[in-house]
């Protein structure tokens, strides 16, 4: 699926065909847009993927049970309020921003998808949440994919956004996405946000196939610090406003969507991983020589989420020994006479042991924005690669005086 043409960029959820969108501010935040909205001209075939955390939040509640629908039209989001913990009220104030934007946009509010984002256990200030809606859907525009980009940030200090490009029945076919997350980011079916609009017409089934496998190699193959949110949601909307005829089999219109799907999907994630809460370093983990993939991705996630290897990454510490403790610790099959370590290329450990190596050049080639490292388990032929960050001072900082 990776000989596909695909025109990669720094599009937006506005980039395919039949998507509004805006972002406002409304004072969930001290500062800084806090509400976003987007809106699909018609009605979205829609899938979605959701935290396993077994206290999630009402929107997650909520929209579980909207999108057994299979359709959707719009997407409500607030930052700054988990609405988490909140109790009947919480599922109350989800319904009534539902309902609210519904009203305003004249559709029905079982069209209507919400999310919400930032501390748990705090009541949404309605009222500030009604200007919201109201200045958002006013807002709305074709171009304003950036402007919602930014409204559903936290502690991200970027925008998160990208689309693709490619061609189906002659006919010019785009998926866009925006995500946010830095930190409390350790996803399972999801990430914090990650929202993806197509003008692609495929059916529901098989758009929820594609999206499943390509949330389970991008973002499910992330870390920050291990915990999974409580808020955790991944959306897809294709509103088949490309024109070309419907994919309602496997063949090579799906594998195509498919393939750009998983590309753009990759890149949102490999974002939320540069952009990690104090990250100085983007990690790459790679795990080879695994007996099987699932020990692969099992090795590879414990050393990417270890907070030693995350700290000796920010030190430009190349102790492989740290590496190689986190991926015996994982369950994954290794044999203790067979493995290697390489930290930024250079190779520190084979056959199970230390080999002489230039630490000097080691900690230069450490020392830029991208980091890879790498170890055989000595046991198979199985490959897997999780995206994460350093750990540093300014994490703890940041998360500290979050809450005040």
């Amino acid at each position: 699926m990776d000989d596909f043409d695909f025109i990669p960029s720094r599009g937006t959820v506005t980039s395919p065909k039949g998507f509004k969108a805006s972002g406002v501010y409304c004072g969930l935040k001290r500062k800084n847009k806090d509400i976003c909205l987007m809106l699909s001209d018609v009605s979205a075939a829609v899938a979605g993927l959701f935290t396993t955390n077994l206290v999630p939040a009402h929107c997650v509640v909520y929209n579980k049970e909207r999108v057994k629908s299979g359709s959707a039209r719009a997407l409500i989001v607030n930052a700054g309020n988990a609405n988490c913990c909140t109790g009947e009220r919480g599922w109350r104030d989800t319904l009534d921003m539902a309902e609210r934007t519904a009203t305003l946009l004249g559709i029905q509010a079982s069209e209507v998808l919400v999310l919400s984002t930032g501390v748990i256990g705090e009541y949404l200030p309605m009222e500030k949440i009604y200007t919201g809606i109201r200045k958002a859907v006013d807002a709305l525009s074709y171009d304003g994919g950036v402007q919602a980009a930014r409204a559903i940030m936290t502690t991200d200090t970027v925008p998160k956004h990208f689309s693709v490009e490619f061609v189906i029945d002659d006919k010019k076919c785009t998926i866009g996405v925006m995500a946010k997350g830095s930190g409390m980011i350790h996803p399972n079916l999801a990430t914090m946000f990650a929202i993806f609009t197509t003008d692609v017409d495929i059916d529901a089934k098989l758009l929820d196939e594609a999206f499943r496998t390509a949330v389970n190699d991008s973002f499910n193959m992330m870390t920050i610090d291990g915990e999974t949110s409580t808020n955790d949601t991944a959306l897809i909307f294709s509103n088949g406003a490309a024109g070309h005829d419907k994919i309602v089999t496997k063949g090579e219109d799906y594998d195509k969507f498919a393939a750009a799907l998983m590309n753009v999907a990759k890149k949102a994630a490999k974002a939320i991983a540069e952009d990690g809460e104090g990250a100085t370093k983007f990690v790459v983990v790679t795990v080879s020589g695994a007996v099987s993939k699932e020990d692969a991705v099992k090795a590879a996630k414990a050393i990417a989420r270890s907070l030693l290897v995350k700290t000796a990454i920010f030190g430009k510490d190349p102790n492989w020994g740290r590496v190689v403790q986190s991926a015996g610790a994982s369950g994954a099959r290794i044999n203790p006479d067979e493995f290697s370590v390489e930290f930024a290329g250079v190779k520190v450990a084979e056959h199970g042991g230390a080999i002489p190596f230039n630490r000097e050049k080691t900690v230069r080639m450490m020392d830029g924005k991208d980091v890879h490292l790498k170890i055989d388990l000595g046991v198979g032929c199985e490959t897997a690669s999780v995206f994460t960050c350093d750990l540093t001072y300014d994490y703890v900082t940041i998360n500290a005086e979050y809450h005040t």
